[in-house]
């Protein structure tokens, strides 16, 4: 049987067929962005931003959506997207696997926007009382490391609860139908079950570990057209400092950009750090303390440095 993970890929290497990286389409030079629906990159497609900068350089822009960051990575790795952003876990499972990538920027500290979520009535009062329960969390995704960071604080190991791990639309019908004790889950889609009744914050991600995001670029397409990758992360820099400023109109942009209720958004935006910066020897080691955590636990196949995969003009 086929599984859905080699669907995927097999969809994603039909699309790289006709999507090389940007550096190969010389006749057809366009820069391809994964986004999922929260975030800078959502607010710079609502503005046109990167169009009106790129056009500039001879280039348009094309969008793709992905609902979590692995499968984003997925397609970076394959080709079929130049550029995109994640949370701290997907890069270090696709490094490990050997991914074609780098880190371009980071969005350190990216606020509060991520949590553990009980149900108003469980028993669940505290991390440690996580143990022997059923936890959903999306597998290589920053929720995977949140789960794992609050298992480490608690003093109780993966081995302790049931892992659920499903996409977060999967998740959300699971944690809402009572199939799961607990769920760890980044914005929107935390802001979105905050809105309902019953739900409960068992922790915030700020109360566990430093929810840092990254932009990633293929690492091909970093190597061959520097100034491309560089013209992309001033410009969103420029966005990030025009979102510190205003985030009413944040909230807007980005409710109507995904669809999102804007009640959820507002909540999301009021708790977010918006901010781009390099990748700093402070960023490096923790990712690389999160890389050595996902390895020790038995989840990702080998040791990686993380260092190895840090764009030369990213550094800080």
């Amino acid at each position: 049987m086929i599984d859905r993970r080699t669907l995927l890929t097999a969809a994603l290497a039909a699309a790289a067929g006709s999507a090389a990286p940007l550096s190969a389409r010389a006749a057809d030079p366009v820069f391809r962005i994964g986004y999922q629906k929260n975030g800078i990159l959502v607010v710079a497609k609502q503005q046109g931003v990167l169009e009106a900068r790129l056009k500039s350089l001879g280039y348009a822009v094309a969008w793709t959506e992905f609902s979590f960051g692995p499968p984003l990575l997925e397609a970076l790795n394959l080709g079929s997207i130049d550029f995109g952003q994640t949370g701290d876990a997907p890069p270090i499972f696709a490094q490990a696997a050997g991914s074609n990538l780098v880190y371009a920027a980071a969005q350190g500290a990216a606020g509060s926007g991520a949590a553990i979520l009980v149900a108003e009535g469980s028993p669940i009062r505290t991390l440690a009382d996580l143990k022997g329960k059923r936890v959903a969390f999306a597998k290589a995704s920053s929720s995977h490391n949140l789960t794992l960071a609050a298992l480490a604080k608690a003093g109780l190991t993966y081995a302790d609860i049931v892992p659920v791990t499903l996409a977060p639309a999967d998740a959300a019908a699971a944690f809402a139908s009572g199939q799961v004790d607990a769920w760890t889950i980044w914005d929107p889609y935390f802001a979105i079950a905050q809105g309902r009744p019953g739900v409960r914050v068992l922790a915030l991600a700020t109360d566990i570990a430093r929810p840092n995001n990254f932009f990633l670029a293929n690492r091909t397409v970093a190597q061959a057209r520097p100034e491309i990758v560089k013209a992309v992360i001033e410009t969103l820099s420029g966005v990030a400092t025009w979102c510190e400023a205003n985030r009413p109109a944040v909230a807007d942009l980005l409710s109507r950009g995904t669809g999102v209720p804007l009640a959820a958004t507002e909540r999301a935006v009021a708790r977010t750090d918006y901010v781009i910066g390099p990748m700093t020897p402070e960023l490096v080691a923790e990712q690389q303390a999160i890389a050595d955590r996902f390895h020790a636990a038995g989840l990702i196949p080998k040791p990686i440095r993380v260092a190895d995969a840090v764009w030369a003009e990213a550094k800080g």
